[in-house]
């Protein structure tokens, strides 16, 4: 029986990867957040994982053999992104170091490893595409470098093996998560719906014509268990998406079509999301009552922020898989079925009409 520590599991990698390992059936699940909620299977644990005190106070008694770190708060600044969440990770790690049980620890990151970080996002000299995990480090302040490096420092420390995972936009089911564009797009297209009016692409030309990827929060959690129980992947970061390329102007059309709406052709640049939800509030409650659903706050829902910064990259972003299949890791997911699972579930949870 081994234990899993999975730090931040409220969130959509948390979340998907506490369902797989409690499906395994052979994990004792620990599960840790400020409100960890109530999970089939899984222990909860609930802290401020700003406070060190606090998290070894919490973890005193928890011996983990796997520890999944896939948590961050979003700071005003690169540098207080920095001093938090490097801040939340070093806690973590000295709050387990005393038991002596940890034999991997996961570090869920992302592509703003080649991109950047908010301050500068896709701006200036950047990698070639396909990103590939042997590409340096950006000349620029990073959270995700500095998380990586508490992570090293303490598997150096403490002689255990370490894993970093790098996904690109993360399609999943989590409610409340700041970063989740498909529950964003399926809001938006619920509203379009509703309002008859047409889906207008938030994002720039490039992103429309070109190449791109995701991951789907699923296959991410298979990809956590694969690196931190197989050899073979032990010390290594690594890129994660489904395996499938597209563009946009595709995907778009695919959507609207789940959704029954209408798409409005792209001419010039698109209209970012925020600008198109601005009065959308008072529409969204009105949905909600008349369809029954669950949850009346756009904003709990939909991160039109996020999802327009994705969707607003001036570059293409396509990342290379390479590494994990030569290493044994060969699950593949179709995006666009990553998104229509995703809708249905939102639907069938009374969550979108």
């Amino acid at each position: 029986m081994q234990t899993a520590l999975i730090v931040g599991v409220s969130g959509i990698v948390g979340g998907n990867l506490a369902d797989l390992l409690v499906a395994q059936g052979d994990w004792t699940v620990y599960g840790v957040a400020r409100r960890p909620g109530n999970r089939e299977g899984v222990l909860p644990v609930a802290v401020d994982l700003r406070d060190a005190a606090a998290v070894a106070a919490a973890l005193k008694e928890v011996k983990p053999t796997h520890v999944f770190l896939a948590t961050w708060l979003r700071q005003p600044t690169e540098a207080e992104n920095i001093r938090v969440n490097a801040g939340m990770v070093r806690n973590v790690l000295d709050a387990v170091s005393a038991a002596k049980s940890v034999k991997h620890v996961a570090l869920v990151t992302g592509l703003k490893h080649y991109l950047g970080p908010f301050e500068a996002y896709g701006k200036g000299a950047l990698p070639a595409t396909p990103f590939r995990e042997e590409q340096e480090r950006l000349p620029l302040e990073n959270f995700y470098y500095a998380q990586e490096d508490e992570v090293f420092a303490a598997a150096a420390r403490d002689g255990y093996g370490w894993s970093v995972h790098r996904p690109h936009t993360i399609i999943g089911h989590a409610v409340g998560n700041t970063m989740n564009m498909g529950t964003t797009l399926a809001v938006y297209a619920s509203l379009c719906k509703e309002l008859g009016k047409p889906m207008r692409f938030p994002g720039s030309s490039v992103q429309w014509n070109s190449l791109t990827d995701m991951t789907d929060a699923r296959l991410l959690a298979k990809h956590l268990l694969w690196a931190a129980t197989s050899p073979a992947a032990r010390d290594e970061a690594f890129n994660v998406v489904n395996g499938d390329v597209f563009r946009w102007s595709w995907m778009w059309q695919r959507i609207a079509d789940w959704f029954g709406v209408e798409t409005e052709k792209l001419r010039g640049e698109g209209t970012p999301l925020e600008q198109q939800l601005v009065d959308a509030e008072p529409v969204w409650r009105q949905i909600t009552a008349k369809h029954g659903l669950v949850e009346s706050d756009l904003h709990v829902l939909a991160s039109a922020w996020h999802t327009d910064a994705d969707l607003g990259r001036p570059i293409e972003v396509v990342t290379d898989m390479s590494k994990s299949r030569r290493l044994g890791f060969t699950e593949y997911q179709a995006t666009d079925e990553s998104f229509f699972e995703l809708f249905a579930r939102l639907r069938a949870e009374r969550l979108i009409p």
